[in-house]
């Protein structure tokens, strides 16, 4: 799977390596009433879904069964990751926060009826704290709106700040999840200003200060990695202390984005499954659609089934 000349050269040119996807790979879109009526309430209630703006192939079957992940501090990224549909804020652009988008989160949560909520953002390396206190006020407001509902974050690196991290780890979600996305050799074309030592230092961190939060974490196959680099970053995040892992492949959401290097097979993700239960992952998710946040709430009720929620969430008390 390492690069070759016919590879690059078909990167230079902006195509795919292989460029039609196999069977297994595809994934119909539908177009149904309750995937409308969805994206009217998210736009009437002005809020952004990373299934939208990253054009995630689950989109149609999250949408119709009435989920979404929230995207959270407006819809322009500061980075450059070159894999992500997510617009990127241009330099010098005024890309502000607004007060009552928690609100507004709330209101959505509540119309949806929805009893787990997975939240997310564009990464804001323009504001102090990376907006760190934003995700803290989600939290808060929905565990005001109702102190049962299951809380999920994914969030940016906050370039490491470990203010920023505390600041949202104190608010105690049910899960803290922090993707590393690729392997290191791959950082720098697929993702430049993140770092993955930073990353697996994030998690580190988590782990040993917050030793009630469960972490998750996890990275996308098909841009040019090895096995052996796969289960290299699967061993790392374990040492990290990562709870729960998901491996899912690369789809190139337009000609603008990064090419797929190659596709990997289904027989390939259920090794990568069998190594990450090896080495003691609670709960793995490993196959061609997987994402992140995709039934992010079955992946919490298998860590909780196996002993690892260890969070009160009724004390007054800071986790340290």
């Amino acid at each position: 799977m390492h690069d070759s000349k016919e590879a690059e050269n078909e990167r230079e040119r902006g195509m795919d390596f292989r460029r039609r996807k196999p069977s297994w790979l595809r994934k119909k879109i539908e177009y149904s009433s309750e995937r409308h009526e969805l994206g009217s309430l998210l736009g009437d209630l002005g809020l952004n879904t990373v299934c939208r703006s990253a054009r995630c192939p689950n989109l149609s079957e999250c949408y119709k069964k009435g989920r979404a992940t929230f995207l959270i501090l407006g819809d322009r990224c500061t980075r450059g990751c070159t894999f992500c549909a997510i617009d990127k804020a241009s330099g010098g652009e005024e890309l502000g926060l607004s007060d009552d988008e928690p609100v507004r989160l709330v209101e959505a949560v509540r119309k949806l009826g929805l009893l787990y909520v997975v939240i997310t953002s564009v990464t804001r390396d323009d504001l102090d704290d990376g907006g760190a206190a934003q995700f803290a006020r989600c939290i808060r407001m929905l565990r005001d709106y109702d102190p049962d509902i299951g809380i999920e974050v994914l969030t940016p690196d906050f370039m490491g700040n470990r203010e920023s991290i505390d600041t949202v780890a104190r608010e105690k979600p049910d899960v803290f999840n922090h993707n590393v996305e690729t392997v290191p050799r791959l950082y720098p074309p697929v993702r430049p200003g993140a770092d993955y030592e930073r990353s697996l230092s994030f998690i580190g961190y988590i782990h040993d200060r917050y030793p009630g939060l469960l972490l998750k974490s996890g990275i996308m196959v098909g841009l040019g990695e090895t096995e052996d680099e796969v289960e290299a970053v699967l061993c790392d995040l374990r040492s990290a202390g990562c709870d729960a892992v998901t491996i899912g492949h690369y789809i190139r959401p337009s000609k603008a984005n990064i090419p797929v290097y190659e596709y990997i097979a289904p027989a390939v993700f259920s090794r990568y499954e069998a190594k990450a239960r090896e080495l003691g992952f609670s709960c793995v998710a490993s196959g061609p659609f997987v994402r992140s946040s995709y039934m992010a709430h079955e992946g919490y009720e298998t860590m909780r089934k196996t002993g690892l929620y260890a969070i009160d969430r009724d004390s007054s008390e800071a986790l340290y």
